[in-house]
């Protein structure tokens, strides 16, 4: 195009149709643009690549679960000191992907998940998972109250499908988790809150294409469920465990401190 010394648009008429002439000058070729006969014409009601519109819309589904139980504190091991220790906290939440798992920086950690099964695909996940401490109310999800005093605010921040690249390609896939953990005191009281959502959203391969829309969001909820659910057991128990070792820890220390 650096080689054009000038151009003109000559309108011309022709029936009642218009075609526009794009004239190159210094003898170069000339390119015209000639408007379709009727009979060519596409119809305004005609949809234009009909079947790659069906291709790209995206299935989505999503999952979401709230805690809500007694938390029994002490005071000199606030459940605020036990989320400061990330490290611990991640390895209490996800136990048994201590040999799955890798510590990527100060926040975030890979996990490469066990195999789903979802319908005739089989998924290995691979998510990076990145836990924060928030306090005094700056930043905290939208579901958290602002007089809570720290939350542990989780969320994926890349994730793999292993062995689906042929199946699914990773720009027509999108995965979204993101969770909070935090104590709700009242007086002397606390309990241990948290939610956790997960969704999911993908142009559907052809093996998954045909079959009915319910059965797939069925079968899809149910397995963000489980997953979910899993977290959720892990929170309620073996991460109260361990925060309950952390305070006997932490009563042992002061007993030694003092002696």
């Amino acid at each position: 195009m650096s080689k054009i010394a000038s151009t003109s648009l000559a309108p011309c008429h022709h029936g009642d149709r218009w075609r526009v002439k794009l004239l190159q000058h210094h003898q170069q070729p000339q390119w015209q643009c000639h408007a379709t006969t009727k009979s060519e014409k596409r119809s305004s009601s005609q949809p234009l690549m009909v079947k790659n519109q069906m291709a790209v819309k995206p299935a989505t589904y999503s999952s979401r679960i709230a805690t809500d139980i007694p938390l029994y504190e002490s005071p000199g091991a606030l459940f605020d000191q036990y989320l400061e220790d990330k490290p611990r906290v991640f390895n209490a939440m996800f136990p048994d992907n201590k040999q799955r798992s890798q510590r990527l920086n100060e926040d975030e950690w890979r996990i490469q998940m066990l195999p789903i099964q979802f319908i005739f695909l089989t998924v290995k996940p691979v998510i990076d998972m990145r836990l924060r401490c928030k306090t005094g109310g700056k930043d905290y999800p939208p579901e958290v109250p602002q007089d809570i005093t720290k939350v542990l605010e989780l969320d994926i921040t890349r994730w793999e499908l292993r062995d689906l690249e042929n199946v699914i390609k990773p720009s027509q896939f999108s995965l979204s988790v993101k969770g909070a953990l935090y104590s709700a005191r009242r007086g002397t009281r606390s309990r241990l809150k948290g939610q956790l959502e997960m969704n999911i959203s993908f142009v559907l391969p052809p093996v998954l294409a045909l079959i009915p829309d319910d059965v797939r969001r069925n079968v899809a909820e149910s397995v963000l469920t489980r997953l979910i659910e899993d977290m959720k057991q892990k929170v309620n128990g073996s991460l109260l465990q361990d925060y309950s070792k952390f305070k006997r820890e932490s009563l042992n220390s002061v007993r030694h401190q003092t002696r």
